[in-house]
C-alpha cells in the first residue's frame, strides 16, 4: 500500500492463533494493494480507470469503493474527489477503509483488543497489553520524530492527512491546484475510511476546512495550520 503497516494484538491468545490472525490481516491488505494500487498498471482500479474493465465486471470491493467515494463527494461538497487528479485514484478512502475492514474482521474473530496502524491511519479497539487505553501519537508536522498531540481511547478511528512528506499535494478539485493553509488534519470518528476521506477533504479546502470540520457531526478533529497554530475540538480525547 506504499506505506508501513503495524499491528499490535493485545489479547491473551495462543501464539499460533495470534500468528493466524496477523496473517489474515496482512493477507487482506496485500489483496487490497493488488486491487487498488495506482502504481501497478495491472491493478483492477487502473484497468477500470483506463476503461478496460466494465463496472459490471468489477469486483464487489471495487464497486463498493466507487459507491462510497461518490457518497463522500456529496458529503464533502465535492472536495473529496477520486478524480481530482484527472484519473481515478480512490486512495484517500481506500487505505482507511482497508484498515477498518481488517479491524472489523479481528473483532469478529475474537481479537477485541488491537491496534492497527496503516501509515498514520489508526484503528484501535479495547485496551493495550498493559490493560490501559491505547495511546495514539499524532506526528508533529515539522519535527519527524516528535508528536504534537497524543490521543487516548478504547474505540477510535484516527486518520491524519498532511503535507509534511509530499508537500502541498492534495488538490482542491474546484481549482485544480493544491489546497493551502493546513499543514496537518487529524479526524477522529467511528469509521476509519470516512475519517480518512474527511481529513483529505479538509486539506483540499484549506483554511475553510477548519469551519467545515467544526460543523461535522459525529467527528472530532485537530488541525495544524501552515503558520503553526494548533486548533482542535474541545472534546478531542487527549491524554
Amino acid at each position: 500500500m506504499g506505506t508501513a503497516i503495524s499491528l499490535d494484538l493485545a489479547d491473551d491468545l495462543p501464539a499460533d492463533r495470534l500468528h493466524e490472525l496477523a496473517e489474515d490481516v496482512f493477507g487482506w491488505l496485500r489483496e487490497v494493494d493488488a486491487r487498488f494500487s495506482t502504481y501497478r498498471a495491472d491493478s483492477e482500479v487502473c484497468r477500470f480507470g483506463r476503461g478496460e474493465l466494465l463496472l459490471s465486471e468489477a469486483s464487489a470491493d471495487l464497486r463498493l469503493v466507487l459507491e462510497r467515494c461518490a457518497d463522500l463527494w456529496g458529503a464533502t461538497d465535492g472536495f473529496f474527489d477520486a478524480y481530482a487528479t484527472g484519473r481515478l485514484d480512490p486512495s484517500g478512502y481506500v487505505k482507511g477503509w482497508a484498515a477498518q475492514v481488517a479491524s472489523d474482521r479481528l473483532l469478529a474473530a475474537g481479537a477485541a483488543n488491537h491496534c492497527l496502524n496503516a501509515g498514520g491511519d489508526v484503528r484501535v479497539r479495547g485496551r493495550s497489553s498493559s490493560g490501559r487505553p491505547w495511546r495514539i501519537g499524532v506526528r508533529h508536522p515539522w519535527e519527524e520524530t516528535a508528536t504534537c498531540l497524543i490521543l487516548t481511547g478504547t474505540d477510535l478511528a484516527v486518520a491524519t492527512s498532511g503535507v509534511y512528506e509530499r508537500g502541498h499535494h492534495v488538490l482542491d478539485p474546484r481549482r485544480g491546484t493544491p489546497g493551502r493553509g493546513l499543514r496537518s488534519v487529524t479526524v477522529v470518528g467511528p469509521d476509519l475510511g470516512v475519517a480518512d476521506a474527511y481529513a483529505t477533504a479538509a486539506v483540499a479546502m484549506g483554511v475553510a476546512g477548519i469551519g467545515w470540520l467544526d460543523r461535522l457531526p459525529g467527528h472530532r478533529h485537530a488541525v495544524v495550520t501552515d503558520d503553526g497554530r494548533c486548533l482542535h475540538s474541545t472534546n478531542l480525547p487527549l491524554e
